[in-house]
């Protein structure tokens, strides 16, 4: 018996909507990069590009537990010496919610090729409307 290897062109490829409101963000941040890289597949394959389409709505209603809101901070440099700018999640979460989760996600994924493929397929959406609802998604709870 051969173990079962996924070839690129073989891979069906699935659209899925998840609703954040409500929900923590690392969480949620979780169950979108499963779907992304394609773990919760069976024919799951680590060097092949495996993921499916994910759309999440609602990002402004995502929640932080704890004091994070007030104490976790998003750094980013801006390539000028001394320029250090830091962003914190109250601000972030009001002005750019889907920036907060995009970030999440991005860092539990791989820094790879695969991983930037896979960044390309996440769409997420402040309010509750969203532009895809021609590939037929799946509503995930």
């Amino acid at each position: 018996m051969s173990t079962f290897m996924a070839k690129a062109g073989e891979v069906e490829r699935n659209w899925y909507v998840i609703d954040a409101s409500g929900k923590t963000l690392g969480r949620l941040a979780v169950q979108v990069a499963d779907l992304l890289r394609g773990k919760n597949k069976p024919t799951f394959t680590p060097h092949v590009d495996c993921g499916d389409y994910v759309v999440v709505v609602n990002a402004e209603k995502m929640v932080l537990t704890g004091k994070k809101l007030e104490q976790k901070y998003y750094y980013h440099h801006t390539g000028y010496v001394g320029h250090m700018k830091s962003v914190r999640y109250d601000n972030l979460m009001k002005n750019r919610p889907e920036m907060a989760l995009e970030l999440a996600v991005k860092g539990m994924i791989p820094a790879n090729t695969i991983g930037r493929k896979a960044m390309t397929r996440l769409h997420v959406y402040k309010g509750a409307e969203h532009k895809h609802e021609a590939q037929k998604p799946i509503v995930l709870e």
